[in-house]
């Protein structure tokens, strides 16, 4: 800013009254829009008046004895008691409030940062403003300033610390959002760079890297109104999944299906500009999803961690059940995405934690796998993946971020890639939802996050796994009873009717509505029909409410439908019956009940599922998506079902 557009800004906004408008809380952006100029324009003229940011002191001790460990609140006033030291130091920015998509599992990732950054000699700054996580536990950085993830608060305390250098990548999107700002201050952010944060989160920019790299991806395109967005559609096909950009947790994205539904959406879009354009990408229908974390110093790369989702693309990845090592995927398919993940990493100069999501469409030699975002920052699986694998991967990134190169740390902590650990146990990391709390909200799965939370099963197989992460999410699966099934058009398939056999196979007896009893009844399925809501009594609704259903399998599809869809879930949810709202998470049930079925299960810490060596190797599990054929039964005496 010129110093004559200072001195004009000076006249309307005096140095009495900025002062007492600061002390008031009104932040730099807040006057800038009241007084239409910049906020870098209210912070020059603050530093021309002199008028900084003091910190006061909250005691932890309660001044019974000197506090070691006190944090600090920012305000206007004149006395500054956060005296900086001048120990070699690093600032951490934590996650910032919890909410969907940016929770818990990131500020585990700073906590265990401080942990790594201490044991390396530096003194620990957080910055947070969430009271309810660690991070922001006294006791846990040397230093806590508990302020907004904004760009002027986070610019004072850089400004009074002096640190060596800032940490951006373990707070999640929040804090990342700062680092072209803090880097053009010149602020120096340790790990990957602004320049590589920026080129991975501009869709743009970011399929021009994967056409350079030769790395396939769904067809793409960037709107800023509908006739933008219609033309992108007629080009890419549908469905598509559109999106705003800079969301979280996957706010307000859709699939959309037709013309109709991509105008409603436009429509009902905010903020749609040149500066927040509508991100439109061809959706791969029925492919499987792989999550990967990996670590990297911009050369080289270890696979912390290949994680395969349960429910088939399309379910936002915090929603969808991750399950390590993956279950179905080939040797060339793993091979790829490393390929992949280490062409990526170098070609984004990765230095720390990325995150890689893939789409895998077909099978064996036809298999096709597709990247679709990268996240060059710590993912919500990072807690997983460290606690399945064994593998310090926070305090390695930590490491990496302030100048070490792998090659030492691959001695030093004995690194693998994830799949030549060859570990002897299947975790599964599930994700648990507010449902019970939000009546009204529905129960379906669908690309915009849900999940508030999550839990993690260790077992010796998959049945095992998928029924003690079931069990801690709180729902208990039953081992018999009866099931109700209500499919739309799209799941009324042969895949759909065998995973219904093997329910019927192991002795539930089967309800549907009239559609999908007819199409269970062709497959040779003894199934009654149950009313829908509306068309008499007693309905789904009140069989379900009247305990005589033990599990739902219901999958929704379009708008008609809606009104049944949320009776059936608000009846689920009331009951504590168990649902399922894909294909893929009712096929994992049955495994569950099977093995429930079977064994009681025992407890194991940690410890003893990392150093477990079988001394018998595991009988082969049939394939999670496989479409292997379950014997009918002549007679229902042998599973255990009373005759009619």
């Amino acid at each position: 800013m010129s110093e004559t557009a200072l001195t004009d800004l000076a006249q309307k906004l005096s140095k009495d009254h900025l002062k007492k408008a600061k002390q008031f809380g009104f932040s730099d952006v807040q006057l800038a829009h009241i007084f239409r100029t910049t906020a870098a324009d209210i912070r020059a003229l603050r530093e021309r008046h002199g008028i900084k940011a003091v910190y006061k002191t909250i005691d932890t001790c309660a001044a019974e004895f000197a506090a070691e460990t006190p944090y600090f609140y920012s305000s206007y006033e004149q006395e500054n008691e956060s005296k900086p030291s001048k120990k070699k130091k690093i600032i951490i920015l934590g996650g910032g409030p919890n909410r969907i998509g940016q929770g818990i599992e990131f500020d585990y990732c700073c906590v265990q940062a401080v942990f790594a950054l201490r044991e390396a000699g530096y003194e620990t700054i957080m910055i947070n403003c969430n009271p309810e996580t660690v991070s922001t536990d006294y006791d846990i950085a040397d230093k806590l300033y508990f302020e907004p993830l904004t760009f002027e608060d986070t610019m004072n305390i850089i400004e009074l610390e002096e640190p060596d250098g800032i940490i951006v990548s373990f707070g999640g999107q929040t804090p990342l959002r700062l680092s072209t700002q803090l880097s053009a201050a010149g602020v120096k952010i340790l790990g990957t760079s602004s320049e590589s944060i920026d080129l991975a989160e501009d869709r743009e920019k970011f399929g021009k890297l994967l056409d350079e790299l030769k790395i396939p991806h769904p067809a793409y395109g960037v709107a800023t109104t509908y006739q933008e967005a219609k033309l992108i559609t007629e080009l890419i096909g549908y469905p598509v999944l559109v999106r705003p950009s800079y969301v979280l947790g996957g706010r307000a994205m859709q699939i959309i299906y037709n013309d109709d539904s991509l105008k409603r959406y436009v429509e009902q879009a905010l903020n749609v500009s040149d500066e927040y354009p509508l991100l439109i990408d061809r959706f791969l229908e029925h492919a499987v999803e792989f999550d990967i974390d990996a670590v990297s110093d911009g050369k080289d790369c270890i696979v912390a961690g290949i994680m395969q989702h349960v429910e088939a693309a399309g379910i936002h990845s915090g929603d969808s059940t991750s399950i390590l090592p993956p279950l179905t995927a080939s040797k060339a398919v793993i091979k790829t995405m490393k390929t992949y993940t280490r062409k990526l990493a170098k070609a984004l100069k990765v230095v720390g934690l990325m995150n890689i999501q893939f789409a895998v469409q077909g099978s064996g030699k036809e298999a096709k796998v597709f990247v679709l975002e990268v996240n060059p920052r710590a993912s919500r699986t990072v807690p997983f993946v460290a606690k399945a694998t064994g593998m310090p991967v926070v305090k390695v990134a930590c490491r990496l971020m302030t100048g070490e190169k792998l090659s030492k740390l691959v001695k030093e902590f004995k690194l693998k890639d994830s799949d030549d650990l060859d570990l002897k146990y299947i975790c599964i990391k599930e994700p648990v939802f507010p449902f019970s709390k939000f009546l009204k909200s529905g129960v379906y799965l669908g690309p915009e996050m849900r999940s508030t939370g999550e839990v993690m099963s260790f077992a010796r197989n998959f049945g095992e796994a998928f029924s003690k992460s079931a069990l801690a999410a709180g729902s208990k699966l039953p081992t018999s009873g009866t099931v109700f099934i209500s499919v739309n058009a799209v799941h009324k398939n042969a895949h759909t009717a065998d995973v219904v056999r093997r329910f019927y196979d192991i002795g539930f007896d089967l309800v549907a509505t009239s559609g999908t009893a007819e199409f269970l009844r062709n497959h040779g399925l003894d199934c009654k029909t149950v009313y829908k809501v509306g068309e008499g009594r007693p309905n789904i609704f009140d069989i379900i409410r009247l305990g005589k259903v033990q599990f739902v399998i219901n999958t929704p599809l379009g708008e008609k439908a809606r009104f049944d869809e949320e009776a059936i879930g608000t009846a689920s949810i009331l009951s504590g019956v168990p649902y399922a709202t894909t294909i893929e998470t009712a096929e994992a049930a049955v495994e569950g009940i099977k093995q429930l079925r079977k064994e009681n299960f025992g407890v194991k810490s940690l410890q003893e599922y990392l150093n477990y060596k079988p001394t018998a190797k595991p009988k082969p599990e049939k394939p999670l998506n496989g479409k292997a054929k379950s014997k009918k039964m002549s007679a229902k005496k042998s599973s255990g079902k009373k005759s009619k």
